[in-house]
């Protein structure tokens, strides 16, 4: 009852930020650039719910709070939903469905061609986040499916590192808590190897990374 309670209360708190945004449209504060507005937050959302779901094993293990197991999958999919909607955005709003534009875009400008890599990476991930996905593909076949991840991670701060100018304090951010979440789980691998033990695979307990 309790984690029920706890997983609806998440939904909302990760629904607060598309609500904000579509208030603030409402309300014409969207600043002078509305689609650059809408671009960013999109994918600052992407990244801080990336980063969410990497973080749940380690604070699972280091709290012993084994419950937070519960609440990965549904922050997973709130990434995709926001990196969805990073997308459609880019296609529809900026590019109105252009190809042409797309391609040239895609050719001329790199940090558009990773993020689309990082984008296309949550997709199997969201579409196998159900149970009967790791029934269909088996335990071990689901955790190597999903240890992607942490590509998605790397790749989605390479594409904002690219994208920024000036300015690249918050993608760095993003960057050193990933950093710490990757060295977090390479200590974990190599201590698992010195004890001679099985390495435990990310999403090891049910839930998975999604």
């Amino acid at each position: 009852m309790r984690l029920r309670l706890l997983k609806l209360a998440v939904f909302f708190a990760a629904l607060v930020p598309l609500g904000r945004l579509g208030w603030k449209a409402l309300l014409g504060g969207l600043g002078a650039n509305p689609i650059e507005f809408i671009t960013h937050s999109t994918g600052d959302w992407t990244l801080i719910f990336v980063l969410l779901t990497l973080a749940i094993t380690p604070l699972r293990r280091i709290s012993r709070q084994y419950w937070l197991i519960g609440l990965r999958r549904m922050i997973g999919l709130f990434a995709f939903v926001y990196a969805t909607l990073h997308f459609v955005t880019y296609v529809w709003l900026d590019k109105f469905f252009d190809l042409h534009e797309m391609f040239h875009d895609i050719a001329k400008r790199p940090f558009i061609t990773v993020g689309f890599s990082a984008f296309l990476l949550l997709i199997p991930l969201a579409l196998t986040s159900t149970a009967g996905s790791i029934r269909r593909l088996g335990g071990r076949r689901w955790q190597r499916l999903h240890r992607l991840i942490y590509l998605t991670g790397i790749l989605g701060v390479v594409h904002y590192l690219w994208l920024v100018k000036a300015d690249r304090r918050k993608p760095l951010e993003f960057g050193v808590v990933l950093s710490i979440l990757l060295a977090y789980r390479l200590g974990v691998w190599m201590a698992a190897s010195h004890a001679g033990r099985a390495i435990p695979p990310p999403g090891r307990a049910p839930g998975g990374s999604f």
